[in-house]
């Protein structure tokens, strides 16, 4: 169907070289004939993803961005091993099949995955899915049916239980978050001083029940069924997925959940339909989440704040790249001004709250 997500040309200083990658996967992975067409998923702002198409078969391929990487960024190799792991107690994740450490074969770590063929969802529903508004709900609960449900996997059941620390999670995050921002400042960015010291005097205690946090999770990393698009099928994107807080990963999903009511240059922003006829608010999603997973959550705007703030930190240390030349992506020289738009947004909730 035309509306399921398509691969485009790949953009210049990002190019694979077939003839080196094509050898190292028949080696892995039985079965393969012919040589591979390569094309690059435009979204995505962090790890690159390609598509690998042989008769027949279809995958993706993952590494990290080129140019300056935070330290702890961009592990291929842990986020192969979630994939694979994980799969047994949560079977939206795509088969993995091959981790490559030898940086000479492409000019840094991958893997590569099955493609989960199906309907991404970026800033504005397609006309073609036809979803009224009570579809829409539907749907919108489902989505956070699926976060729910993620986050009641037993993790130790999966392996998992060595992936992150969950005491200490909620200060760990503000400290780690504020100290990659300052890493990652330029003389044009806001300092979020006062946003972030609110952070730490409203700091709540870890939720008592950790879990397996996606930490970015939103429309546009959930595949549906292109045949049904009722039906989620596929989560991606679990490079940050750690042990932690779930409600903090909920704050992570509101940070770029855009409601209609949202003012214009708010809506700027936006890169799923969140503002969709049928769609949640965030308050009736924060209550609707509450409801499916029985956490009572009296603190909406520390979550809701952390997640912008954090948003801001992921967003800055891309614009970082793209500031000192280490990236030709031309969609980054609007990040700084997305960076200051989410203090205000911050510092709004800050001004309204009742904490």
């Amino acid at each position: 169907m035309a509306f399921t997500d398509q691969s485009t040309r790949i953009r210049a200083g990002e190019e694979l070289d077939a003839a080196l990658i094509d050898p190292y996967l028949k080696a892995r992975i039985p079965g393969l004939a012919g040589t591979p067409t390569i094309s690059q998923f435009p979204g995505g702002a962090s790890n690159l993803t390609y598509l690998l198409e042989y008769p027949g078969r279809e995958f993706v391929l993952r590494r990290p961005p080129f140019g300056h990487k935070a330290k702890s960024a961009h592990d291929m190799g842990r986020e192969f091993r979630i994939l694979n792991q994980l799969y047994s107690g949560f079977p939206y994740c795509p088969m993995a099949y091959v981790h490559c450490t030898d940086e000479s074969v492409i000019g840094a770590e991958f893997y590569v995955m099955d493609r989960v063929k199906g309907v991404i969802l970026r800033s504005d529903m397609p006309p073609e899915l036809n979803l009224d508004a009570r579809r829409t709900e539907a749907l919108c609960k489902s989505f956070i049916d699926t976060l729910v449900e993620l986050h009641q996997v037993d993790y130790n059941a999966c392996g998992l239980a060595d992936l992150g620390k969950p005491e200490g999670y909620v200060r760990r995050q503000i400290s780690g978050w504020s100290n990659r921002y300052e890493k990652a400042l330029t003389p044009d960015a806001p300092h979020w001083e006062a946003v972030k010291a609110w952070l730490v005097d409203k700091m709540p205690a870890d939720h008592p029940r950790p879990a397996i946090v996606h930490n970015d999770y939103r429309f546009d990393n959930v595949i549906l069924d292109a045949a049904n698009p009722m039906k989620i099928i596929g989560v991606l994107d679990w490079e940050l997925t750690t042990l932690g807080d779930p409600l903090m990963d909920l704050g992570n999903t509101l940070a770029y959940w855009i409601e209609t009511r949202d003012p214009a240059p708010v809506q700027l922003m936006r890169r799923q339909p969140s503002n969709a006829p049928g769609m949640l608010t965030r308050r009736e999603f924060v209550d609707y989440y509450a409801e499916r997973s029985g956490i009572a959550i009296d603190n909406y705007d520390f979550y809701y704040t952390y997640g912008l703030f954090r948003l801001a930190g992921i967003v800055q240390q891309i614009y970082y790249r793209f500031y000192h030349g280490q990236t030709q992506d031309k969609r980054f020289a609007q990040f700084i001004h997305m960076n200051k738009l989410l203090e205000q947004m911050s510092l709004n909730v800050i001004d309204k709250s009742s904490l």
